[in-house]
C-alpha cells in the first residue's frame, strides 16, 4: 500500500508576527499549523507564560504533485513578511505518513492568556483550576490562537469587561477565538462578522468545541452589505487592521449602545493617532491604551448623548 510522505516546513519568527506567517502556512500547507514557543510553561502550576524572542511556525504539505507550486507560494510570501522582521530561513525535513500526525500535535499546549483563560488543544488535557475559563480549538484552525499580541490583549481587556448577559459583536471573527472568549467569560450572545467565506466555517467549527453554538452567530460579509441593529450591543472588538477600523468606524460605533464599550486593536503604535481622531467624530472616547512592542490595543466608551 502506496503511503503518502509529507515535508515539514518551519520558521522561526518574532511573536507579532506569528499571525501573518500562520495565515500563510494555512493557506499553502495543508492539515494544519503548529505554534510553537521555545521556553516551556506549565499553566496547570499557576506558571505564567514568559514572552519568547522568537517563535516556531510549523506547517506540512504533501509530497505530491502539488508540493512545488505550494513549496513556491510559501517563499514568495514568507519573504514578503521578511522585509518587516528578522525571520528565519524556511526549514525543511520529510515525513512518513504514519508519523505525521503525531508530530503536528507535538507543537500545541495548553496556553495561559490574562487572568484565566487557558487555551487549550482538543487533544491535551488541562487540570481545570478555581477560576480557569477554558476555550477549546482545534490547532488545524490555528491563526487566532492567543499568540499574537493583538489577540492577547484583546482577550485580557475582555476579562475586565464581561460580567454576564452582554450582548457582543465581533468584528472580523476569524478564528472566533474573541467571540468564544466573550461567551465562556459570561456574555449572553455575539454577533461575529467575517468576510472570508472560509473563516465563518473555522469560527463555527471552534464554537461546536466549546459547546456555545447557540450563543454565536456568524455572517459571512462586511459592513455596509451586512446590516447591523443600532445601539444593539454592549460590547464592540474589533481586532483587524488599522485601516479597517477607521474605513468601519461609523458601522462600528453605532452598534454600540450609549455608554458601552469597545475594543479596538490590531493597530501599530504609529497609527494609534490617526484611529484615535476618527473615533473622537463618532463619539468614542479612549479610555486606556495596551502596548505591546510595535502593537496597541484600546478600550474605548461610546459616549451617552444628552439633548442640549
Amino acid at each position: 500500500m502506496y503511503e503518502l510522505k509529507w515535508l515539514e516546513l518551519s520558521v522561526e519568527a518574532p511573536p507579532e508576527y506569528v499571525e501573518p506567517l500562520t495565515h500563510i502556512f494555512y493557506r499553502y500547507g495543508e492539515g494544519g499549523v503548529a505554534i510553537e514557543s521555545p521556553a516551556e510553561f506549565n499553566p496547570d502550576e499557576g506558571e505564567t507564560p514568559p514572552v519568547p524572542a522568537t517563535v516556531k511556525v510549523v506547517t506540512f504539505i504533501p509530497l505530491d504533485e502539488s508540493a512545488r507550486e505550494r513549496r513556491s507560494n510559501i517563499d514568495v510570501a514568507v519573504k514578503l513578511v521578511a522585509h518587516f522582521a528578522q525571520i528565519s530561513e524556511i526549514k525543511e525535513r520529510e515525513v512518513e505518513e504514519e508519523d505525521w500526525e503525531s508530530n503536528w500535535k507535538e507543537h500545541f499546549h495548553p496556553i495561559r492568556v490574562g487572568s484565566n483563560l487557558v487555551i487549550c488543544p482538543t487533544w491535551r488535557t488541562h487540570k481545570v483550576t478555581d477560576g480557569d475559563v477554558l476555550i477549546k480549538l482545534d490547532p488545524g484552525m490555528a491563526f487566532g490562537t492567543g499568540h499574537h499580541p493583538t489577540t492577547r490583549m484583546c482577550m485580557e481587556l475582555l476579562e475586565t469587561l464581561i460580567s454576564g448577559s452582554e450582548k457582543v459583536i465581533d468584528v472580523g471573527c476569524g478564528s472566533g477565538i474573541l467571540a468564544i472568549s466573550a461567551v465562556k467569560l459570561g456574555a449572553q450572545e455575539v454577533l461575529g462578522v467575517e468576510t472570508e467565506e472560509r473563516s465563518v466555517g473555522i469560527a463555527l467549527e471552534n464554537c461546536e468545541l466549546n459547546d456555545i453554538s447557540s450563543q454565536v452567530t456568524v455572517l459571512n460579509g462586511s459592513f455596509p452589505e451586512i446590516e447591523v441593529e443600532k445601539s444593539a450591543y454592549d460590547v464592540a472588538v474589533a481586532n483587524i487592521a488599522a485601516k479597517v477600523i477607521v474605513d468601519l468606524s461609523e458601522y462600528i460605533s453605532s452598534a454600540v449602545v450609549d455608554g458601552g464599550k469597545l475594543v479596538l486593536s490590531g493597530i501599530l503604535e504609529s497609527s494609534l493617532d490617526d484611529v484615535e481622531k476618527c473615533y473622537l467624530m463618532q463619539g468614542v472616547r479612549f479610555d486606556k491604551i495596551l502596548v505591546d512592542g510595535d502593537w496597541t490595543a484600546v478600550l474605548a466608551t461610546k459616549t451617552i448623548y444628552t439633548d442640549p
